[in-house]
């Protein structure tokens, strides 16, 4: 729902004059933008939830939030669902072939709204070269919303600590090309503190990137042996080649895009690239970031 002002600049087809509060919110329905919905809400902030589905949109306990329904790669939907909106929060689109192409959409799609600043998750150490297939497609959206003129804040986002035990199959097995490599996991619930504060005082973070991390790097037969004493079912490690990685996952029948990120994830941990442990969850948030044993002190379920 818009007011009058913003009704009438989206029937000329111009930029709606965007409030200098309201805050859009993709990823809503999920873990991240779902928490940073939340903390925002109960901080008062106006909020519109960009979702692509408007039943499964959350309900918050604060400030009433707006509805809106886009995909990224639906430019048009997108700059409705964008018009007045201030500040974006975008979580990056699921993994798919295109899925620079949507980014790119969606952004070319919140300048013509006349969003001013964008907060982006993207990926610890995104780069054109970067070991871990996906992290390129990161760095080319940042590289794109550098293009654009919108100002922005980068939250580079290790690997989520969350999915640290579903990397097991069945049978509790981790298999990967990992080595003895180390992954400074980050968990979602810190790297949505981390994008509330951002959030909340947008302009004081413009144009800085946060590489955000856990307080440690451990390797994966470490995990393996801390979540199996954390009880609930037992975990280990078997390192793969790289050429057994990808045949031990023919399985699935992934694309081929999806292979090259599946094992990347292990090469690279394998690397080094992802090992880096950086203060900036405490810097922002004034807390520690969780760790293996408080995120799963009731242990792993199967």
């Amino acid at each position: 729902m818009t007011d009058s002002t913003e009704t009438s600049s989206a029937s000329l087809g111009e930029p709606a004059r965007a409030s200098s509060s309201l805050v859009a919110v993709t990823g809503a329905t999920g873990a991240v933008g779902g928490i940073v919905a939340a903390h925002l809400s109960e901080r008062g902030v106006p909020l519109r939830l960009v979702v692509r589905d408007a039943t499964r949109a959350p309900r918050l306990d604060g400030a009433e939030a707006e509805v809106a329904v886009a995909t990224y790669g639906d430019r048009a939907a997108s700059v409705e669902a964008l018009r007045g909106v201030a500040t974006l929060f975008m979580v990056s689109a699921a993994e798919a072939p295109d899925r620079v192409d949507q980014h790119r959409a969606f952004v070319d799609a919140a300048v013509e709204a006349g969003v001013r600043h964008v907060v982006y998750t993207s990926f610890a150490g995104a780069s054109a070269e970067s070991v871990f297939t996906l992290g390129r497609d990161h760095f080319a959206t940042e590289q794109h919303i550098r293009e654009s003129g919108l100002a922005f804040t980068f939250l580079r986002d290790n690997f989520y600590l969350d999915f640290i035990p579903l990397f097991a199959d069945e049978q509790g097995v981790i298999r990967g090309p990992a080595g003895d490599g180390r992954v400074a996991a980050v968990a979602r619930a810190d790297v949505a503190a981390v994008a509330a504060v951002v959030l909340l005082d947008h302009e004081s973070h413009a144009g800085a990137t946060y590489d955000l991390s856990g307080s440690e790097a451990f390797t994966l037969t470490e995990a393996a042996a801390r979540l199996t004493a954390l009880g609930g079912r037992s975990f280990t490690f078997v390192d793969e080649t790289v050429d057994e990685a990808y045949e031990s996952r023919r399985v699935f029948e992934p694309e081929p895009f999806q292979a090259d990120a599946w094992v990347s994830t292990y090469t690279s941990m394998a690397s080094g690239e992802v090992a880096q442990v950086t203060s900036s969850v405490r810097d922002l948030t004034g807390r520690d970031p969780l760790t293996l044993e408080v995120l799963f002190a009731g242990g792993v379920q199967h």
